[in-house]
């Protein structure tokens, strides 16, 4: 039996996660990604079992560095502008850092494995944010509404923002960059809607 190489795995995820992105689930071939990763059919088959496993692992992986990240300096007793700031901060700097693997998670949670890969990427991440909701909805930083309303006032924006510096071109074509002033102005208006 043929042993695990490290090096020719992390080779193969980037290479799957390219691939997907450029292909979609369905121009995505396990023969097309050992030819685009010099390696055999056969070796790939080493690390998963079909293309299905392959696809709702890498999902999966992306989804828990994803939510990682969104932990990072984030507290859930953070004041609700802090937190949610931070939250903005650290969504930023992955969208930012990992295009690659933000359109994958895109095209991977918006397919027929999205609910799969949600469910195994994001139990954690749904607690601390849970909690931090309860939080600031309970010290009056938050007026109370639901979880799917906060998420579309709280992120939609931020999103909308993040896909301007993704395409280069804000919505009327014009060149676009985001920056912190345009950031802030757009964080402000949200804390507008959402607090009290």
């Amino acid at each position: 039996m043929r042993t695990r190489d490290s090096n020719k795995e992390e080779i193969v995820k980037q290479k799957a996660i390219a691939l997907l992105v450029e292909k979609g689930i369905e121009g995505f071939s396990m023969n097309r990604l050992a030819k685009e990763s010099n390696i055999s059919v056969a070796t790939l088959y080493i690390y998963y079992s079909d293309k299905e496993d392959l696809i709702k692992k890498i999902g999966i992986e992306i989804g828990k560095n994803f939510f990682d990240e969104m932990s990072k300096d984030f507290s859930p007793s953070m004041s609700f502008k802090e937190g949610l700031y931070k939250q903005w901060e650290n969504r930023i700097r992955f969208a930012q850092s990992k295009p690659l693997e933000v359109n994958c998670w895109e095209l991977l949670t918006h397919s027929s494995y999205g609910e799969y890969i949600l469910e195994k990427s994001l139990l954690d991440f749904k607690i601390t944010m849970g909690s931090f909701f309860r939080n600031s909805v309970e010290k009056k930083e938050l007026i109370p509404i639901s979880k799917e309303i906060f998420w579309s006032v709280a992120y939609g924006p931020l999103y909308s923002l993040l896909r301007f510096e993704r395409d280069g071109k804000n919505f009327g074509g014009g060149p676009f960059k985001l920056n912190k002033k345009t950031i802030d102005e757009t964080f402000e208006l949200v804390l507008k809607a959402l607090t009290p």
